[in-house]
């Protein structure tokens, strides 16, 4: 009782406990992981805080953001979300499809004061404007044709000015908005052909990739061409071309760096790992404290730090659901739905190339990495849901007041 009254509406921190705990627990595992991860940072300068500093800053602001959206009525974000940052969003795109390139992609733009992914601006857009949507336009048996359509034609625009620049990012976006469109009881049939044409279209995709000569690949990668610059990653990323030597000695610990060292991280680990700040990987691996930090989680905090950090991701999507399940309105049911598959899909994606298990796709691990853009636009999609659980909270108290005798409410056992 003493912690359901630390979250309760007189409270400063208010809405699901659990999503403020794992929320926390998120941001102390990255302050913690990401200092041992910035040694890199640190070599030439010799200014060994100012990363961490930087990165607490972050996450300080981000926490801060989050309690100041949490508290925001959940009605409020389908104005901001569907048309405010719409208007921010799609320029930004434009701009960073123009902008010059960082790590051979041009997924930044510079605007002087901050530098930021437009990208992130537009996957919280797009959820926002998705839910919206298919909550407004139902009939009978789910959301309508109509709604999906609009859908549609809006997530192929804003993925097609993602996906040039970030492959992935598209990706993930795209099998978010299918998720929200199934929890949202599009027809059958339509999500049907969707699921047949990913199949089709993955098929097309592996076969073309393994028939297209190195050559031409090379040639593609020297052109201007804002479309075909990153074939080349691509086609390695699905075919995995580079060859393992028969003898382990023989083997270039520089190509293929990020997954050399990331595998090594992972191997060497133990059961409990070598403890916080003790990894050795994090000096050799490029972007050790941002795509590749899980693997120094499970390096320093071994198979069972590795495997709580999971579970904190799958429990937050547990507790988006029920959360979702309370809503009586179907906007913040849908809302909460989709923010919360966009941070556990892009977790689990992150998670399985950090252990091999995936083609690298530079995804960061949600409020673990360091990075500005990711951090603010994750802890904003934290403080959604906080607040839709505000809201659903209410209403739960509510019904329960009502439904007890003699005006016995759920405070009251």
């Amino acid at each position: 009782m003493k912690i359901k009254k630390f979250f309760s509406d007189k409270s400063i921190l208010q809405g699901d406990a659990a999503v403020w705990m794992i929320f926390l627990l998120l941001c102390m595992v990255s302050v913690i992981e990401v200092y041992s991860a910035s040694s890199r940072m640190t070599f030439g300068t010799g200014q060994y805080w100012r990363p961490i500093v930087q990165h607490g800053s972050y996450i300080g602001l981000g926490i801060l953001a989050a309690w100041v959206i949490h508290r925001i009525p959940c009605n409020y974000f389908k104005i901001g979300g569907t048309f405010v940052m719409h208007l921010i969003a799609y320029p930004l795109l434009v701009w960073a499809f123009f902008a010059p390139k960082t790590n051979d992609a041009a997924r930044w733009v510079d605007m002087g004061i901050i530098k930021m992914q437009p990208s992130e601006v537009a996957k919280i857009s797009l959820v926002v404007f998705s839910a919206f949507i298919l909550a407004s336009l139902r009939d009978e048996k789910g959301a309508s044709g109509t709604a999906f359509k609009i859908v549609a034609v809006e997530a192929l625009l804003t993925i097609m000015l993602i996906a040039p620049e970030n492959a992935s990012t598209a990706g993930i976006l795209f099998l978010v908005i299918l998720g929200i469109c199934f929890f949202a009881q599009v027809r059958t049939k339509i999500l049907a052909w969707i699921v047949c044409a990913i199949i089709g279209g993955g098929a097309f995709a592996l076969t073309a990739a393994n028939s297209i000569p190195e050559e031409t690949l090379v040639e593609w990668r020297k052109s201007d061409s804002k479309l075909l610059h990153r074939a080349q990653t691509w086609v390695h990323r699905i075919t995995d071309k580079n060859e393992l030597p028969e003898d382990p000695a023989k083997y270039n610990l520089m190509d293929n760096q990020q997954v050399t060292h990331a595998t090594i991280a992972v191997a060497t680990c133990n059961i409990v790992g070598k403890g916080p700040g003790n990894s050795v990987q994090r000096d050799f691996l490029p972007q050790a404290f941002s795509d590749f930090i899980y693997a120094i989680i499970i390096e320093e905090l071994g198979i069972f730090g590795g495997g709580g950090v999971m579970f904190l991701y799958l429990l937050l999507m547990y507790r988006a659901m029920k959360i979702a399940s309370k809503c009586k309105a179907l906007f913040p049911s849908y809302l909460v739905m989709g923010l919360s598959l966009m941070m556990v899909v892009q977790a689990m994606v992150n998670m399985a190339v950090a252990v091999g298990a995936f083609p690298v796709t530079g995804q960061p691990l949600p409020l673990i990495s360091r990075g500005g853009t990711s951090i603010f636009v994750n802890c904003a999609y934290i403080g959604m849901i906080l607040s839709v659980s505000r809201s659903a909270k209410k209403i739960s108290e509510e019904d329960t007041t009502k439904k007890a005798p003699d005006g016995v409410g759920s405070d009251g056992d």
